[in-house]
């Protein structure tokens, strides 16, 4: 009998419960509300200077779905970004436009840069310092290191700009793909994640590749050939090749060079395949680069007016 008073009572009090709320007054207007940072000088001047040219978004604040959950990710500084856009504009997407007209940037540069403050570290002591994803989007990662390398252009390739040519150059590639003999010259020479052993860390150069990353597959050595190649003056580049060149017990080169015939391949393979899909010349787009790094490593290009 309790049992039954005690269950007659529970149902009555969730009774009153549904009476009690069925008298009040239900509001159409949802309480969640979509959080909108208002907009900086700094949003404004990406919008004037990304948005409107070039229909590109900038993505300076943090953004759980625009990471990668498999690594702990940090927001990016945001005077760093205001530096970083700055860089990214001037000596990637104007230089493009300089050397390949602004309808090649329009129509193939990627539409969206996302910026992460550190970089991400694989369990295989890789380090990653950036990705793209389905043609459209380049994540930037180290945001928060920029002031410390951004007057040195060896170390300002390094960690951020080589990232955005290279990943560029896949972009591109997924539009048409590069030629198929591109891979056939240095076929056996691929091994993938092994690129990071200490056995394939050096002497890369005499078996063909311009980086340790080139020799872990195909695609990937495409894309160093071209964005290392986009970022080397003539010095640099040359101090590939000769890294490249067998000497015999005397110091002389000897006759053979097959890293120097493969590198230098694979580079002419590199510059006729972006003339005759898309009427871009390499070599100017490299002026362009170069010339616009320089003025950014020596000061003379400001990286924090948002008045323009």
């Amino acid at each position: 009998m309790k049992k039954n008073i005690l269950a007659l009572s529970l149902l009555a009090a969730v009774a009153a419960g549904f009476t009690a709320c069925s008298d009040d007054t239900l509001s159409s207007e949802s309480v969640i509300k979509p959080s909108k940072a208002a907009d900086t000088a700094f949003d404004k001047w990406l919008y004037k200077n990304f948005v409107v040219p070039y229909n590109i978004q900038i993505q300076w604040r943090y953004e759980d779905n625009e990471t990668d959950m498999s690594y702990y990710d940090v927001p990016a500084d945001s005077a760093q970004s205001v530096q970083l856009a700055h860089i990214v504009k001037y000596t990637c997407v104007e230089a493009y436009t300089e050397a390949a007209g602004i309808d090649f940037t329009r129509r193939y540069f990627p539409k969206l840069f996302s910026f992460l403050g550190e970089f991400e570290f694989g369990n295989n002591g890789s380090m990653k310092l950036g990705t793209a994803e389905g043609g459209k989007k380049i994540r930037l990662l180290g945001v928060n290191h920029l002031d410390k390398v951004k007057n040195n252009r060896t170390a300002l390739d390094e960690y951020y700009l080589k990232t955005i040519h290279h990943e560029f150059v896949h972009i591109v590639n997924q539009t048409k793909d590069y030629p198929r003999e591109f891979g056939k010259i240095t076929p056996t020479g691929y091994v993938n994640d092994s690129w990071l052993s200490e056995k394939y860390g050096t002497g890369y150069e005499q078996r063909g590749f311009v980086s340790a990353y080139s020799q872990k597959e195909e695609r990937e050595d495409f894309a160093e050939v071209v964005s290392t190649y986009i970022i080397s003056s003539d010095a640099q580049w040359n101090a590939i090749l000769k890294k490249a060149t067998v000497v015999d017990a005397n110091g002389a080169a000897a006759a053979d060079q097959p890293g120097v015939t493969a590198i230098e391949k694979k580079l002419e393979i590199a510059k006729r395949y972006y003339k005759e899909t898309f009427n871009v010349d390499l070599d100017k787009v490299r002026d362009a680069v170069i010339e616009r790094e320089n003025n950014v490593v020596n000061g003379s290009y400001n990286l924090t007016n948002l008045n323009y």
